[in-house]
């Protein structure tokens, strides 16, 4: 028996599906409005590490920008055997962060970049086995990812809404409200609206509180005017990377956690696009993935990875053309080209995207509950799979000390909650599901306690008494 079904041609699946080019342009800039955050966010934090000056620490950015649009566009559009071709946006990858913060606060930048390439290399060379592992994926598995993707990015939805990390305000009441009124903004146009305009409610609710902004002084666009009108991305700017062993070590251990990642997103992306993902398609995606990260030393940039929030915004709006979001790749590379447009759009204020943050992160959970309810939960063990699963994914967010005293190799992959759902849901699944010794008849005492609870439910149902369909209450 074949573990993967042959797959056909993509050309006339839903991500195939192609729009006018302004809502190409709406919907495509829309994704970098919600993910230019974070893209810009690991350079900031790195330069600052290596004690790069601030021209420096920009150039860091723009590679970073330029980047994430060649990643982006290499993904959905695809050259030959590399890019999945699925509606995914690429960007610098926050899972390395702490590790080239330790590399580059000893040595600077040029190990943390020749540590990228040979790390890259690997990926790139592992890509093909490593989409192999796509059948230790099933719905209860990939259900659980997803909602545990969704649940990591909680955090970052509420930190920005307070103002970002070294806010001078950070958690005012102010700034909750900036939050709150972009949240209520959005809400309000996917209530009162639909088509394009409910599609583009993300979008607009970014303007409209960025514009309020403002208005009352919360957004500053000084530095538009002191930013460079084009600019190209400097070539081995900072030096010749060099190479250290430790180094290596570590980003490569990295390397394979951004995989884990790459992989779930390019999953729950299948699934919300409602088309079919095979070990070959996901194999190309990390070709994608791994391609774009052995280069970004090059230009003077770290790892790229799928952007979870994005597949949240595919989940809210509906919009599954990988056209659009390598449209949003052409914005993103032209970000990076041109760092004065970079600079007005760096201008919305982090408690605006936070607003719009707890709508997307919380899409991506919900994304993933809807799977889980397709999973079959009796005679079997997919309950203990998915609590246990869960409650490791919650970890680094409940308790994100927890993995301290343990190896630094195991609180690498441990520290972030994706990867350590995926791991221990891959695990339980191969235990429980896979391997059949030891398998006792019978319900366990967790699907015993399910069972009761659906009866107390159906036992609820049958008592309350059933009102006719045209029947309505008037209003008192």
């Amino acid at each position: 028996m074949k573990l993967f079904p042959r797959s056909s041609k993509y050309r006339g699946r839903p991500e195939d599906e192609l729009y006018s080019l302004p809502k190409l342009l709406a919907y495509g800039t829309q994704h970098i409005l919600t993910m230019y955050g974070g893209v810009i966010a690991p350079p900031l934090i790195v330069g600052g590490a290596a004690g790069l000056s601030p021209a420096d620490t920009a150039l860091l950015v723009t590679a970073g920008l330029f980047l994430s649009g060649l990643a982006t566009l290499l993904q959905t559009l695809g050259i030959g055997p590399v890019g999945s071709r699925l509606p995914i946006v690429q960007g610098i990858s926050f899972a390395s962060v702490s590790t080239m913060v330790a590399i580059a606060s000893e040595g600077g930048v040029r190990p943390v970049f020749g540590a990228i390439i040979v790390a890259g290399l690997v990926g790139l060379v592992a890509s093909s086995f490593f989409a192999q592992l796509v059948r230790l994926f099933p719905a209860v598995v990939n259900g659980t990812i997803i909602t545990v993707i969704g649940l990591s990015l909680m955090p970052v939805a509420f930190t920005w809404a307070r103002g970002g990390d070294g806010a001078e305000d950070f958690g005012s009441m102010a700034n909750i409200g900036y939050a709150g009124l972009t949240l209520v903004i959005i809400l309000a146009i996917s209530k009162l609206f639909q088509g394009a305009i409910s599609r583009l409610s993300i979008l607009i609710g970014l303007v409209i509180g960025t514009l309020i902004a403002t208005l009352t002084g919360k957004a500053d666009f000084s530095g538009v005017g002191e930013a460079d009108v084009v600019a190209l991305p400097a070539v081995l700017h900072f030096g010749t990377p060099t190479f250290q062993v430790g180094a290596i070590v570590s980003m490569t251990i990295v390397i394979f956690v951004i995989m884990v990642e790459t992989t779930a997103d390019i999953l729950a992306i299948g699934e919300i696009v409602e088309t079919d993902v095979d070990a070959k398609r996901v194999a190309a995606g990390l070709r994608a993935d791994m391609g774009a990260t052995t280069v970004a030393p090059l230009f003077g940039t770290f790892p790229a990875s799928a952007f979870a929030q994005n597949v949240g915004l595919v989940a809210l709006t509906g919009i599954k053309s990988r056209f659009a979001v390598a449209v949003g790749g052409g914005v993103l590379l032209l970000l990076g080209l041109l760092p004065v447009v970079g600079a007005v759009v760096a201008a919305i204020p982090y408690p605006v995207l936070g607003g719009a943050g707890i709508v997307l992160f919380g899409s991506v959970a919900a994304s993933g509950i809807r799977t889980l309810a397709r999973v079959r939960y009796q005679d079997n063990l997919n309950m203990v799979i998915v609590s246990v699963s869960m409650a490791f994914g919650i970890i680094p967010i409940a308790a994100p000390e927890f993995w301290d005293a343990f190896p630094e190799w195991l609180g690498m992959i441990m520290h972030s909650g994706i990867s350590a759902a995926a791991v221990v849901a891959v695990l339980l699944n191969l235990l429980f599901n896979e391997l059949s010794f030891g398998n006792k008849p019978g319900p366990s005492v967790f699907e015993a306690a399910e069972t009761s609870i659906d009866r107390f439910g159906d036992t609820l149902d049958d008592d309350i008494p059933d009102v006719p369909s045209d029947r309505t209450e008037e209003p008192r």
